[in-house]
């Protein structure tokens, strides 16, 4: 089943390829989190949040799922998220079409 019209596609059509990072700090900032609080409730170390916020880390897919139960986003979505940006970093150019696998 396609997410179209979903809160990643709107995004990236408002603002440009989403990576995960980048929608992590919009999602903390919308929620008015700081980095302690957010980084408390994934278990994450500060410092680790904010390297994948800044996308100088990228999440596993495992850790992509965990990251998105927590904050109650689309589990599949987020590690498409997670591992279109590390297609990207590993200088491959892949676009995914974010899906939701039931």
């Amino acid at each position: 089943m396609n997410i179209k019209n979903s809160l990643f596609e709107k995004l990236e059509k408002k603002y440009g390829r989403l990576s995960f990072g980048n929608f992590l700090k919009a999602y903390r900032e919308a929620d008015q989190l700081t980095q302690i609080q957010l980084a408390k409730k994934l278990n994450l170390t500060v410092q680790n949040l904010c390297d994948i916020e800044k996308s100088r880390r990228i999440p596993s897919a495992k850790r992509a799922a965990k990251i998105a139960k927590k904050i109650e986003m689309p589990v599949m979505a987020m590690i498409q998220l997670a591992l279109r940006d590390s297609l990207l970093s590993e200088g491959f150019e892949y676009d995914v079409h974010l899906t939701k696998i039931a």
